[in-house]
């Protein structure tokens, strides 16, 4: 019996996309970077940096293209990492399309700027999301919780925290990451004792930070420590209630 040649008209065509998740921390607020789409579907929408990848592209770097065409962000030094794939039938209204997220963040990302198929790019508050206020196009809210969560979570047993910070940091000021990105308050003699549980995980750089206008004593300099994971890990607090 002779097989009948493949043929790839068979099989109904489909497209693959990238999208990222950029995640950053401004004056103790955890934001979000977003593009407005300037063309359909869901044009003037709100929605995550990302497009379709190229025949000859691999995924990342497909990634990284259009992270800089739509916000001029080209870190080559930027980790990204792979967040899931995205393959609901009904996600994308032109056709069949398969996305994979990847996510990162980027320390300080204060002031994008939008290019390419985006007409704006803008750091944007992670709450305005989650809180239902904002609303994005496609699927890209729930890429956009899953990769929050993803961060939330390795935050407890990783060094994943020290990424918002370009350089040295105070205790108190790696404790304010962990307050924004978890919405919630710590104990700092707690926090501090934590730490030190860990051995490597901060390494002092011997320095102190500028004395503070309130008067307070100047704090010791950290930076990440070579010893990755945190052992015993940060257990996630429960978010602060909502003021009524």
């Amino acid at each position: 019996m002779t097989e009948k040649p493949y043929d790839p008209h068979d099989y109904p065509p489909f497209a693959v996309t990238v999208d990222v998740v950029i995640l950053t921390m401004v004056k103790k607020t955890l934001k979000i970077l977003l593009i407005q789409r300037g063309q359909g579907p869901f044009r003037d929408a709100w929605a995550l940096p990302g497009g379709f990848v190229l025949p000859h592209e691999d995924l990342r770097d497909a990634a990284v293209r259009e992270l800089k065409e739509e916000t001029n962000i080209s870190d080559e030094a930027l980790h990204l990492e792979q967040l899931g794939t995205y393959g609901s039938p009904e996600r994308d209204p032109r056709m069949r399309v398969v996305t994979v997220a990847y996510w990162a963040i980027v320390p300080n990302l204060d002031k994008p700027i939008g290019g390419g198929d985006a007409r704006h790019a803008e750091v944007v508050p992670v709450a305005e999301i989650e809180s239902g206020r904002l609303r994005l196009a496609f699927d890209h809210e729930k890429i956009l919780i899953d990769a929050i969560e993803r961060m939330r979570s390795k935050m407890e047993y990783t060094n994943v925290a020290t990424n918002f910070f370009e350089d040295s940091f105070t205790v108190s000021e790696f404790r304010n990451v962990y307050e924004a990105a978890w919405d919630t308050e710590l104990n700092p003699g707690n926090f501090q004792r934590k730490l030190q549980q860990s051995a490597d995980f901060l390494t002092p750089t011997g320095e102190k930070s500028p004395s503070e206008s309130s008067g307070g004593r100047p704090a010791d300099l950290y930076t990440a420590g070579p010893e990755k994971d945190l052992s015993p890990p940060l257990k996630r607090s429960k978010p602060k209630k909502p003021s009524k």
